[in-house]
């Protein structure tokens, strides 16, 4: 779901939290340090939301075309280190 962004100053941001925070219920507030992007401020919800919509490695795997036909064999290690003998 997309949601319109605010953009804020740092200075307006340390002077009106609670304003940043209620701007933060209906989409993502920038907030800027020097006229550059320095932080977003997201609500929990939008934060959730986007966490939860990340693919998984496996997911985006397995939609590659074609990556079933890779054969793929993994060599047997032969030289594997030894416990050290501590008498």
């Amino acid at each position: 779901m997309t949601r319109p962004a605010r953009t804020i100053t740092s200075r307006e941001f340390n002077q009106s939290t609670g304003a940043a925070k209620r701007a933060a219920r209906n989409g993502p507030v920038y907030i800027t340090d020097r006229g550059r992007p320095s932080h977003v401020l997201l609500s929990y919800e939008h934060y959730r939301e986007m966490a939860d919509s990340k693919p998984s490695i496996v997911d985006l795997l397995s939609a590659t075309p074609g990556v079933g036909d890779i054969d793929f064999e993994v060599p047997r290690l032969r030289d594997l280190p030894r416990a050290a003998v501590l008498d």
